[in-house]
């Protein structure tokens, strides 16, 4: 493919995913779920299909997307949940490649244990982007939010590294279960280390050199490439290293981070997952025909029974292990630590209720990891033979990846609502709403102290003028507060006061902008001078909420 027509189909490519996604936002169904339809649809068409490299997914794909998702994840939710996440992204994922394995050694022919395993550890990983994004549209709670994102985050180093030992097994270059627990540890071990190590060199970078938002984004955009291609270096697992790094560096971001370099990296990553994701979904579509041209050589009995049992585990067993799980005694789901309930109310040591386990049962969707992990499976054993059944496992993995990415991806919502799981919007609100009281209050006493000292630099007009700013700020969050808390419902109060000041805020604003255009086309303001007002008006407007009666 010649250089013009690689950029004319990433411009189609581009203007598909914008095109889905103005589908998505107009009709309420996931983009995850459409774009793969669509891929498959052009694939069927003559032309040119990008074929999916698992090596350049791996190594340009994959960090970034983790990396990301880490920055917006909770450290300490999955610390709080950490049970519960550890059970579905370690033990979980090793179980279902297991069952999977046991499967195709007993009923598929010509497949060994270890050919199972490998195909089970790549298709046991669920990719929480379509969940995500359908659960956050429909309101899930913070709870169920946090284990969809700690599983998702640390799956993939469980799966990858079950697979390369399943394939070291039927390739015929050693297996002992000792040592490939063994190379688990020090693959997990070493990833985590990585992952300090790198996130350590990102904090202290952002202290020196956090005034320019510029450098700060270029550190972030770097960081995931570096932590994973430094941990596959040293041969321990380059994602773990990612999702470590990221979850440590987003919960010190506040602190280390200037606001300008914070609003600017969070713009940046918004669109970087927006092509990336986009991309993903389509190229999953593309891989069909490649696909189905290997499965001449099979029996479709033989197609039929792998796909049965690989689809069958994969969607029956995490249901029944997470009704197993909650089934455990209390004591089992103690708390680490004092096992007090946290602000929110809810605390890790609480079971999931029925709805909760619904949710997540059918939030296991796959992605494009699945297929990049399958498609790393060598053409040949070391004697030299083919790999037992690779055609078969590509379409096994494929065929799981369409069937959860596109049926639950478009039904996870409808059951969401079905269920009545939701966050309580109201708590929510109380919540930022008593914080941000509190972080006036902590203003103002700052102030206080700072009247107090009496600088001489300091009027005393220039401390009691940003008091008053305060004190009517605090006022409002405390009237905020006042119809929150006398509100009984979980569904946020409707506030004509709150609204009007809302619409009058945005007229202001907007008549501000106009009054600038005008004198820009008059020339009396410079484009330059236009810029620097227009983005102080564009910092105003963001704080206000997008839909006024939902927001708190």
């Amino acid at each position: 493919m010649s250089v013009e027509a690689f950029v004319v189909f990433a411009l189609a490519a581009v203007a598909v995913v914008v095109l889905v996604r103005w589908i998505a936002n107009r009709t309420g169904l996931p983009a995850a779920a459409l774009l793969p339809i669509i891929g498959i649809g052009y694939a069927l068409l003559p032309g040119p299909n990008v074929p999916l490299d698992p090596h350049l997914v791996l190594t340009l794909v994959l960090p970034p997307l983790l990396y990301s998702a880490a920055l917006d994840s909770s450290l300490l939710g999955i610390r709080r949940n950490l049970r519960t996440v550890i059970s579905l992204s370690v033990i979980l994922v090793l179980l279902t490649a297991v069952l999977i394995g046991v499967g195709f050694a007993w009923l598929v022919p010509g497949a060994t244990l270890a050919v199972g395993i490998a195909v089970g550890a790549a298709v046991a990983p669920p990719d929480p982007v379509a969940a995500l994004a359908v659960g956050r549209k429909v309101g899930l709670p913070p709870r169920i939010v946090t284990l969809i994102q700690g599983e998702g985050l640390l799956n993939d180093a469980t799966a990858l590294t079950i697979l390369s030992v399943a394939v070291a097994a039927a390739t015929g270059s050693g297996f002992s279960a000792p040592a490939a627990f063994g190379r688990f540890v020090v693959a997990a071990a070493g990833g985590v280390a990585v992952g300090c190590l790198i996130a350590f060199a990102v904090r202290l970078l952002s202290r020196l050199l956090s005034r320019d938002p510029m450098i700060a984004n270029a550190i972030s955009l770097a960081t995931p490439f570096g932590a994973y291609v430094l941990a596959e270096r040293i041969h321990v697992s380059g994602v773990l290293a990612v999702v470590i790094a990221g979850l440590i560096v987003g919960h010190h971001t506040p602190r280390s981070a200037s606001g300008a370099g914070r609003l600017q990296t969070s713009a940046v990553w918004r669109l970087v997952d927006f092509l990336l994701e986009g991309f993903v979904f389509l190229l999953i579509g593309q891989q069909l025909p490649a696909v189905i041209r290997g499965l001449a050589q099979y029996e479709a009995a033989t197609v039929v029974t792998a796909v049965a049992i690989t689809l069958g585990v994969v969607l029956l067993l995490r249901p029944l292990w997470l009704l197993l799980t909650q089934s455990l005694p209390r004591s089992l789901h103690t708390r680490l630590g004092t096992g007090t309930p946290s602000r929110l109310g809810v605390a890790a040591a609480d079971r999931l209720t029925g709805a909760e386990v619904v949710a997540l049962s059918w939030s296991g969707t796959r992605g494009v990891i699945s297929l990049a992990a399958i498609s790393t499976i060598p053409l040949v054993t070391s004697s030299g033979a083919p790999f037992p059944a690779r055609d078969l496992l590509l379409f096994c993995t494929f065929v799981v990846v369409l069937v959860t990415l596109v049926g639950q991806g478009l039904t996870f919502a409808p059951i969401v609502r079905r269920l009545g799981l939701h966050a309580d919007e109201n708590d929510q609100a109380r919540l930022r709403n008593e914080a941000r009281s509190a972080s006036v209050e902590a203003a103002l006493v700052a102030l206080d102290e700072l009247r107090a000292d009496d600088h001489d630099d300091m009027p005393r007009h220039v401390v009691d003028t940003m008091r008053g700013q305060l004190r009517t700020r605090l006022a409002r969050y405390e009237g905020r507060l006042t119809l929150l808390r006398e509100n009984d419902s979980a569904s946020l109060p409707v506030s004509p006061r709150y609204e009007a000041a809302l619409h009058v805020r945005r007229v202001a604003i907007d008549a501000q902008r106009e009054e600038l255009l005008r004198w820009r086309d008059a020339g009396r303001l410079p484009d330059e001078g236009l810029r620097v007002l227009e983005r102080e008006l564009d910092h105003e407007e963001r704080l206000l909420p997008d839909r006024p009666a939902r927001r708190g």
